[in-house]
């Protein structure tokens, strides 16, 4: 049997309206400013810009927000990209945590939502001055509850390009030149990767979340590992390709062999470590030693909370590094 190629990496709750009204008047309080800077600061913040957001909603939002929440992974991941560390934030899918890919930049975060839905008096609590989110979590569907705790921006529609949700999300923080600036290193990464590929230019990748002793297909479509791939010329199995009917498509494992490829990507919803047991379960399934990519030592074992999170810039960078250095390395 072959070896794993492996990497290391350097509820919307209901409240009543008393409780709400509080939880705003406290947010009144005291800006917690000291020193000279204070008044400067509090001044840059109190600024404000009209944005339209994802909905078509006017919003007026901080020219330099201080206290962020972002509420769904997409929008987390943008921010942490862009140096801003929320105050608050969502618990990664499947975690309990913020995404193991984006913990040691958001270690100071509380968290305050899942994927389902958010906390609205923890996240009140917090005393925020602006929130994120986008389609991808339960939280849309409070928006107007939101907007009363603090100006809240819709960044994307459900399975928007992930690049112009970085950008609608960068332009909510006033920093959008960042954003294109990132994209545009981005690209130049990709390019390169690509002409690095050699004998693997053009292979089959597929992607694989390896959960409760079956596999189940995700990064299919144009989402960050859908695109990626795509942008470096790698085809995907005949059943990875097309859009996803959800975020993710179990497979019976009596049909195991639609997942193999040239290369197979192998991850959970967690970090590596988890991806690792996950693989050795995945040797134990009958026919997994017949696939192509176990047979030729072409498994790779991923950060999985990167691969499989509804995705942003940094987990698109993880994406790209991983094939780069499995594929060009």
């Amino acid at each position: 049997m072959s070896s794993p190629r492996t990497f290391r990496r350097a509820a919307l709750i209901p409240t009543t309206a008393a409780v709400t009204g509080a939880l705003l008047l406290s947010a009144c309080g005291g800006d917690g400013d000291s020193g000279d800077g204070g008044g400067k600061a509090k001044a840059a913040a109190e600024t404000t810009r009209r944005i339209t957001d994802a909905q078509g909603r006017e919003v007026d939002v901080p020219g330099t927000p201080r206290k962020v929440v972002t509420l769904s992974e997409p929008t987390t991941d943008a921010a942490l990209a862009l140096g801003v560390e929320p105050v608050g934030t969502t618990a990664g899918r499947g975690q309990r945590g913020v995404s193991s890919y984006l913990a040691d930049k958001a270690s100071k975060a509380q968290v305050v939502a899942t994927v389902a839905e958010a906390d609205l008096e923890k996240l009140a609590a917090l005393q925020p001055d602006l929130i994120l989110l986008d389609e991808t979590t339960g939280a849309k569907k409070t928006v107007d509850k939101l907007q009363e705790i603090a100006p809240t921006v819709v960044t994307a529609k459900l399975n928007e390009d992930w690049k112009k949700s970085f950008t609608d999300t960068a332009d909510a923080l006033n920093k959008k030149a960042a954003a294109e600036k990132w994209l545009t290193d981005f690209d130049a990464r990709v390019a390169a990767t690509k002409k690095q590929l050699g004998a693997n230019a053009g292979k089959s990748v597929s992607v694989i979340r390896w959960q409760d002793g079956a596999p189940s297909v995700v990064g299919k479509g144009d989402g960050v590992v859908g695109s990626t791939l795509q942008a470096l010329g790698l085809t995907r199995p005949k059943d990875q390709q097309g859009a996803s009917t959800g975020h993710s498509e179990p497979v019976s494992l009596e049909k195991l062999d639609t997942i193999d490829g040239d290369w197979l990507f192998l991850g959970t919803l967690g970090d590596r470590a988890d991806g690792e047991k996950a693989y050795g379960e995945a040797r134990k399934a009958t026919n997994f030693g017949s696939l192509r990519a176990e047979q030729d030592g072409h498994v790779v074992v991923v950060e999985g909370s990167a691969w499989n999170s509804a995705g942003g810039p940094l987990s698109a960078r993880i994406v790209l590094d991983d094939v780069k250095e499995a594929l060009a390395g």
